[in-house]
């Protein structure tokens, strides 16, 4: 970052010497290249010195490393293009969404560290892609990080849950399509407002405040919007018996799925989510109507 910002004439050499060691036998030399030009893409500089596209393509080139830490330093850098050089991230939208999509599909990846470097890169990227580059990866990408919801690793929970909030800008085309992710997701969002983990709190905050608009609910809508607010405490059980009050007003038919979503959490490792879970059943039995209660299966 220090030679980005002061030794700009110097730079087209140095990168020009430095894209060999890309192909080099040694791990250390292509993660300590990927690293540095990584770095390189954090600052517009690679722009007016006419190297984005260079650098640019051999970070996409290093996706199929066998070495699991440069994979990841080149998301990274991809990503910094967001904060480097926001401008050109639109005319190469659909390659950096294609190439974050593969980090979070990568097999070879047994801590999650390409797939978290994905999703809080892809989340820089959002603001300044074409709509329809998103919209056309949007579920494979919704359906992709749900898993991590619930993750042991508290920065993968925060990352898929902000990603998640972020990709809801994009749901107007497929509304319909988007809306069953965002149901899908609903109760673990909700449950996770009870995380041990302050940002992931804060995380399923701002989720729920970006899913409101999207639910077709007026009411919990602007619950979210007032009572998620990251700055205001929560009460947590009277929240939830309002927002049962209004999910079982406008979905009574979700009753079955989301007790059936719920139970799920009962064995949960966080006390405060496991005893989240049975109160949030509690209120919604004790807002349906009786005529939608023969969905349950009692036993």
């Amino acid at each position: 970052s220090a030679m980005a910002r002061h030794a700009g004439p110097r730079l087209p050499l140095i990168v020009k010497n430095l894209v060999p060691t890309l192909s080099s036998v040694f791990d250390s030399q292509r993660i300590t290249t990927t690293a540095f030009f990584a770095e390189l893409l954090n600052s517009n500089v690679v722009n007016d010195l006419i190297l984005l596209e260079t650098i640019m393509d051999n970070m996409t080139g290093r996706q199929k490393d066998a070495c699991m830490l440069v994979r990841m330093l080149a998301l990274r850098g991809l990503g910094n293009i967001a904060s480097g050089s926001p401008e050109k991230v639109r005319k190469h939208g659909a390659k950096l969404l294609a190439s974050m999509v593969n980090g979070m599909d990568d097999k070879d990846d047994p801590h999650n560290l390409v797939a978290l470097e994905a999703m809080s890169s892809l989340s820089k990227l959002l603001d300044h892609v074409e709509d329809r580059d998103v919209q056309s990866m949007l579920l494979h990408i919704a359906i992709r990080i749900r898993p991590f919801f619930d993750s042991e690793q508290p920065d993968l929970r925060q990352s898929s849950i902000v990603l998640f909030g972020n990709l809801t800008k994009f749901s107007e085309g497929s509304c319909e399509v988007f809306f069953e992710q965002i149901l899908n997701g609903l109760v673990t969002l909700l449950l996770h407002l009870q995380d041990p983990k302050p940002e992931v709190v804060k995380a399923c905050k701002f989720a729920l405040r970006m899913c409101g608009p999207s639910m077709g609910c007026e009411g919990l809508c602007d619950m979210f919007l007032n009572h998620l607010r990251e700055d205001r405490s929560l009460h947590y059980g009277e929240f939830m018996n309002n927002v049962c009050k209004h999910l079982m007003q406008s979905y009574p038919e979700m009753l079955n799925r989301l007790i059936l979503t719920n139970l799920f959490y009962f064995k949960s490792n966080w006390v405060d989510i496991r005893a989240a879970a049975p109160m949030f059943i509690g209120f919604l039995v004790l807002h349906v109507d009786e005529d939608h209660c023969q969905q349950v299966d009692l036993d």
